[in-house]
């Protein structure tokens, strides 16, 4: 049969409501592209209306069909915000009475030591942090959502090859912990990547009496608006031609994201708190990555964090 493949394999989407951030450009823009055209209702949580509306324009221009389906909407969303995570999270649940799918996908790579203006290594809040701030208040939604018996929620974190690394050393037990400047910025961004397959894993047990499936994806080295940051050296520059042409491409980046947001297969086999990896196949994350007790740390602090910020107070 081959792999995986959103013509053959992907099943109809239509009357599903879908949220994806970073929606507007590579990996997030095929996603919703696909979901868009199978029939769902997309959601495209971005931080820039105007990048966002073009993206929506330029995909409705390229597949008229997809107007006269669920449609794409914007919806805005600052990850580098925590106010603006709470708001969008809001403004959604204004909008819809239902939430089938949310897919994290948006974020940073290889970003230079900066904090957010809430305080954050960049790295952190953008991958991470926000998507939790994002998360947690459309949780009561997604359960009431998959008490629906025709439905099958499904929450997705865009991880890495590169939560490897993540040093041995590294701990979610404070502000101090997540904020260190590190020698490289590949361990910031190991941190980070790292949180989102945590993340996932947690959810997944906090979740574990709902037909909720939360799990994370590793989407493949892809050639996208992400590589911005790698070319900050004059042998990157003249060898990034090259690199490019190795690279995967948006779509090929998509496809994982794609089966565990819409596949039977997830369901079927109960599989939640799992990591995926090109193309659409179950594996396994570093030994950091299956540390529950790093994963409870890590959702103890970002909750802690939301609440001092937003005043955001989880009852899940």
């Amino acid at each position: 049969m081959g792999p995986w493949d959103t013509i053959r394999d992907m099943p109809d989407q239509t009357g599903k409501v879908i949220i994806v951030t970073g929606g507007n450009t590579g990996i997030g823009k095929e996603t919703v592209r696909h979901l868009a055209q199978h029939g769902a209702k997309v959601y495209m949580a971005s931080r820039t209306e105007s990048k966002a509306l073009a993206a929506i324009e330029e995909l409705e221009n390229e597949h008229p069909e997809i107007k006269n389906k669920g449609g794409i909407h914007f919806l805005r969303l600052d990850l580098t915000d925590l106010e603006s995570c709470q708001s969008a999270a809001q403004e959604f649940q204004t909008k819809e009475e239902k939430l089938d799918v949310l897919i994290n996908n948006a974020g940073v790579m290889a970003a230079p030591y900066e904090l957010t203006k809430d305080g954050f290594e960049i790295q952190f809040q953008s991958n991470h942090l926000g998507h939790f701030a994002f998360t947690i208040p459309l949780i009561p939604i997604l359960i009431k959502t998959s008490k629906n018996p025709d439905s099958s929620v499904r929450i997705i974190q865009l991880s890495s090859i590169g939560h490897n690394f993540a040093t041995s050393n590294m701990s979610y037990d404070s502000v101090e912990s997540v904020n260190r400047a590190y020698l490289t910025t590949w361990q910031r961004y190991g941190q980070s990547k790292l949180a989102n397959i945590l993340f996932a894993k947690e959810l997944a047990r906090r979740l574990a009496g709902e037909r909720i499936f939360s799990n994370a994806v590793h989407p493949g080295n892809v050639n996208t608006e992400l590589t911005r940051n790698l070319e900050t050296s004059w042998f990157i520059r003249v060898a990034m031609p090259v690199v490019r042409y190795l690279l995967s491409t948006p779509y090929q980046g998509a496809l994982t994201t794609l089966y565990t947001a819409t596949a039977k297969d997830i369901e079927e086999n109960n599989w939640r708190g799992e990591y995926f990896v090109p193309s659409a196949q179950l594996s396994k994350s570093s030994y950091l990555g299956e540390d529950e007790q790093l994963a409870r740390t890590l959702w103890d602090l970002s909750e802690k964090i939301v609440k001092e910020k937003t005043g955001y107070e989880s009852a899940f």
